[in-house]
């Protein structure tokens, strides 16, 4: 049987989305997807295939363990589909530095380098190298590529990437890079695809879930976005803290006596709407919630999340279109309102009935900024780089 498969893994800090794509004529085509979630003890395997959908926890050692994690998922794959039919595997890598502008095919010299950018994004670089290793270790001769979330805002000024802080720290590598670009670079597409009248203009993109951040583009292309050299950086997320004064970071590791860990632990795993509510990180639970420090979590959010966008404007010179994505953006009418609202004063006038049913467009006909909903698909452009990839390699 001919290899015409693709398998993505798209590695977060403690879960590895899976997308399943059958080479087509046209381009990889999903036909399942899944997720394994490390969150839970012992880790879950959740496989959707059309309709269908299954879901088992693996074995103990496979909580602790990526090979035998990968052993065990590519066992109940086995049951749907033929291993011996995957021709490519494609990585979401988060961090690609100033090394890479593009994805790439994964020999000795490239994860080495990728190794080496361990530093700059700590919970997600070793995941995705993790993968990639005991793929190897399963699957000598099997190709993998990786897709960089850096390299989309490979196309920011280099003003806007500067810090201000002594050159030499710049050279060494302290500077904003930007994250989330395979759902930029997909969303953007799909706005070109679905309003080609809008995509050549001053676009900013709001990638809502959560990990959380937004994008200014301009033909197409990233000029500025609100994460900077960590995935800390910018609006609050669900457990991250977002933009914070480094006074703080100095009081915390000098007055009050923080170990760096702890600190870290802070700013990544209770901060955010977590931190601010006291009762979850999850969006949809707060706006459930009657309790004003929820209220306060979601205010903050869409606060922040508005005032972002007034930002990038000002690095756009101007804003003609609003896209809103990922889990919350896609799905969560009220914090798209919060957001929409304060944004009023640029001329842009929300549909509230297009808005509550989650429509594609929902700004008014009369608004002089275009508001759209477009779901992202990360997994997609990882097959699709992989693929274009394999087919120059022949």
């Amino acid at each position: 049987m001919s290899a015409d498969l693709l398998l993505t893994l798209n590695a977060g800090s403690s879960t590895v989305k899976i997308g399943l794509f059958e080479i087509a004529p046209d381009g990889p085509r999903r036909a399942a997807r899944g997720v394994i979630d490390f969150r839970r003890d012992p880790a879950r395997l959740r496989m959707q295939e059309g309709p269908g959908l299954f879901e088992v926890d693996l074995a103990p050692e496979a909580s602790k363990d990526m090979q035998a994690a990968l052993v065990e998922t590519f066992g109940h794959l086995a049951g749907h589909f033929d291993p011996s039919r995957i021709a490519a595997i494609g990585h979401r890598v988060v961090h690609g530095g100033d090394a890479f502008a593009g994805p790439v095919r994964i020999d000795d010299a490239a994860l080495a380098a990728m190794e080496a950018l361990t530093a700059l994004a700590p919970l997600h670089q070793p995941q995705s190298l993790r993968l990639i290793r005991a793929i190897r270790e399963l699957r000598p001769g099997l190709a993998q590529f990786a897709s960089f979330d850096t390299a989309f805002h490979r196309t920011n000024p280099e003003l806007v990437r500067r810090f201000a802080i002594p050159r030499a720290l710049h050279a060494e590598g302290v500077k904003r890079y930007g994250f989330h670009g395979l759902s930029y670079k997909f969303v953007s597409g799909e706005l070109a695809r679905r309003a080609p009248e809008a995509a050549p203009g001053r676009v900013v993109i709001a990638h809502l879930g959560s990990g959380a951040s937004l994008c200014g583009l301009r033909d197409g292309a990233s000029q500025d976005s609100s994460m900077g050299f960590s995935t800390l950086d910018g609006i609050p997320m669900a457990t991250r803290c977002g933009a914070l004064d480094p006074g703080v970071l100095l009081h915390l590791l000098g007055t009050a006596g923080r170990s760096l860990g702890e600190v870290e632990d802070i700013l990544y795993h209770q901060s955010g709407l977590l931190g601010v509510s006291g009762l979850s990180a999850d969006s949809r639970e707060l706006l459930e919630s009657g309790r004003p420090e929820a209220r306060e979590a979601i205010d903050l959010f869409t606060f922040r999340a508005a005032g972002e966008v007034a930002r990038l404007a000002a690095t756009l010179g101007g804003l003609d279109t609003l896209v809103f994505t990922a889990g919350i953006g896609e799905n969560q009418p009220t914090v798209r309102l919060g957001v929409c609202g304060r944004l009023a004063w640029l001329g842009l006038e929300l549909d509230a009935a297009a808005n509550d049913r989650n429509a594609e467009i929902i700004s008014t006909p009369s608004s002089r900024i275009a508001a759209f909903v477009i779901p992202t698909d990360e997994e997609q452009v990882i097959a699709d780089e992989a693929l274009s990839l394999l087919g120059r390699a022949g």
